[in-house]
């Protein structure tokens, strides 16, 4: 029995759909057979020889779904896999797409950008006595490649010389992208994946990535793909394809993160921040601000180098888990800091921890620092006569309705209905900048306050669009610094918001189901809640139930796969203070279960003992709801 062969009968020892096996066999045999495969052979063998037949399965039975912008997974060998050849073929489809979308523009370009990672093979997948074109694989590497592959397809790269110790974070990407007046643009990252991920993420002319229906046109014609063009990077350059950047927009980015600024700068010595990349690139842009601006800024050494392996960072380089600033905040304690900064690695995600009065410092979420940022700007553009003619404050369906509730009393107009993805809020930018409005809200991009996404994604300024902590590092840097002034603290702060809007608890379980398996179960799951929604969570009942693929609600009919796959999403509302909303990740094997209970606000003369009690019984809600969903989840 041949290799290929073998690989079919393991293929029947998994528990997994017969359409899969049977298109893992028909990708299997073009890897062990044609040409432009050779290089991945060896270790393909290994991997029959050894009978790893589930890792195979997963490795082959599809191509890595390039999704609502993008491929993003784990580094590897075969067709769903991050590799030269899955980026190639999502680089020709993009590139024959602009052509289509473009096609009496002279000199199309794109501008590219690249993280920090490199694979290492660290879970330990491949035989390490063997060739391996995947080891050592750079996003510098993959970004060189798809400006070869641009440059073959007669499209000009803007990118960071071949030699330069600088990157460029994706919000400078997005803002690149708009100052050359590109066409588009691609970001080599897996943000705050593991460090042997990777992705390819593209960009259109506005900045942000493309929403339905323009992602689903491309995705149509990157899986039609036939043949991937490539010239040498040698030849690339002699072309002229291949332009190198330099500091203007750079400088330039800078310059509009600083101009978000609302209060006094700094005195010297006036407050003290400790700074952490967490081994990305965010030492060259939110630290870049914050020093500019006059702020003393502690930088956590020892994870200030861009590194891909992350190898000073406690368990995820993801600003979304304390444990990741563990050590920036060991150092802000030695220094006595009045609040502790991080980025993730491609610097598109913020995370803040703040000293109370006693000196003991506080995480703040996604959701805390979201709403620290709305008032905040809020109160100063009122203080400073700044407020926009018709402010407005946009945010993902499952960002914390705490925004929305302070969104209300500043008199904001409110887009609080977004899918999940930061592109969602870039589209509400463009709406308005071309169409002065946006449904029911109308106003221009000078009217745009402030975006966010529970995920520690902030957009605090219209000439960017996508999530960006240039700006944001500034704002909560300034917000330090007032309540400093103030003689207050930021966990105080945030403590007034909350008593005078209502306290809110809001969580994110994650329901983790790895590999092909993983996958049959995730539909299994999804398919049985959405057929016979439980009548109650918890003691809680539910009270409407919103699934957002019903074409029927109020999301209407779909406009593409994309879109449909986006909306792969419900909503159980359990009364007026609680919800749950489910969806599976676009980019890791896992569902989140987004929780939210709140109270009203503190009633006038409660005391502070009994807001706590009225506070803690939010917490336990929440934690009783996010287990009794969670048994469900299991058992459906």
């Amino acid at each position: 029995m041949d290799r290929l062969q073998q690989a079919i009968a393991g293929f029947q020892t998994i528990d997994a759909d017969a359409a899969y096996k049977q298109q893992a066999a028909r990708n299997l045999e073009r890897w062990l057979t044609e040409a432009e495969f050779t290089a991945y052979r060896p270790q393909i063998e290994w991997l029959i020889d050894e009978k790893k037949w589930a890792g195979l399965l997963d490795r082959f039975y599809q191509i890595l779904p390039f999704g609502t912008g993008g491929r993003r997974g784990a580094v590897g060998i075969g067709p769903n896999r991050m590799n030269l050849w899955t980026l190639g073929a999502s680089v020709q489809g993009h590139a024959e797409y602009l052509k289509e979308r473009f096609p009496n523009t002279p000199g199309l370009a794109v501008a590219l950008a690249y993280d920090v990672r490199r694979f290492e093979d660290q879970r330990k997948s491949y035989n390490p006595a063997l060739s391996n074109p995947v080891l050592h694989l750079s996003s510098r590497r993959f970004a060189q490649f798809a400006a070869c592959v641009y440059a073959a397809n007669g499209i000009h790269s803007h990118i960071l010389p071949e030699n330069s110790s600088r990157y460029l974070a994706t919000p400078e990407l997005s803002f690149v992208i708009r100052h050359l007046r590109a066409q588009g643009g691609l970001n080599i990252s897996a943000s705050h994946n593991p460090p042997d991920d990777n992705g390819g993420k593209f960009y259109d002319e506005r900045g942000g990535q493309p929403v339905p229906p323009d992602d689903q046109i491309m995705a149509d014609i990157v899986d039609q793909v036939a043949e991937i063009k490539e010239i040498s990077w040698p030849d690339a350059i002699r072309a002229g394809k291949i332009h190198f950047l330099d500091d203007t927009s750079h400088k330039a980015y800078i310059d509009l993160c600083r101009k978000q600024s609302l209060v006094k700068a700094p005195r010297f010595d006036e407050v003290k921040i400790v700074f952490t990349p967490l081994h990305g690139v965010g030492g060259m842009t939110a630290l870049e601000v914050l020093v500019q601006q006059g702020f003393r800024v502690a930088p956590l050494e020892e994870q200030m180098e861009p590194n891909g392996q992350f190898p000073n960072v406690t368990q995820t380089p993801n600003p979304e888990f304390p444990v990741s600033m563990d050590k920036a905040e060991a150092l802000a304690k030695n220094l006595k800091a009045d609040l502790v900064l991080s980025t993730d690695p491609d610097a598109d995600r913020l995370g803040a921890m703040a000293p109370d009065a006693q000196g003991n410092f506080h995480f703040l979420n996604g959701n805390q620092i979201g709403a620290l940022l709305t008032h905040f700007k809020f109160a100063k553009l009122t203080e400073n006569g700044m407020m926009p003619r018709r402010p407005i404050i946009v945010k993902t369906l499952v960002t914390t309705n705490l925004i929305s509730r302070i969104a209300r009393h500043f008199k904001a107009q409110l887009v609080d209905n977004l899918l999940v993805g930061f592109k969602y809020i870039a589209e509400v930018l463009f709406q308005l900048e071309h169409g002065g409005k946006y449904e029911d809200i109308e106003g221009t991009p000078d009217d745009y306050v402030l975006g966010c996404e529970e995920s520690h994604g902030y957009l605090v300024m219209p000439g960017i669009r996508d999530k960006d902590t240039g700006g944001a590092a500034l704002l909560m840097a300034e917000l330090a610094l007032d309540l400093k002034r103030a003689g207050s603290t930021i966990p105080a702060y945030l403590r007034q918001i909350e008593k005078q809007f209502g306290y809110f608890k809001n969580d994110v379980t994650n329901i983790i189901m790895p590999g092909i398996e993983g996958k049959t179960l995730m539909v299994r799951m999804l398919n049985q809640l959405r057929q016979a929604p439980p009548k109650k969570i918890g003691e809680l009942a539910v009270t409407k139930f919103d699934d957002l693929q019903d074409e029927n609600g109020w999301m209407g009919p779909y406009q593409g796969a994309t879109d449909k796959a986006a909306r792969n999403f419900m909503i159980f509302h359990l009364g007026d203070n609680a919800r749950i909303s489910l969806r599976p990740s676009g980019t890791e094997p896992k569902a989140k279960a987004y929780v939210e209970v709140c109270s009203p606000p503190c009633p006038h003369g409660m005391s502070d003992a009994d807001w706590k009690k009225s506070c803690a019984e939010v917490d336990a809600t929440a934690k009783n709801v996010a287990a009794a969903f969670l048994a469900l989840c299991k058992s459906a």
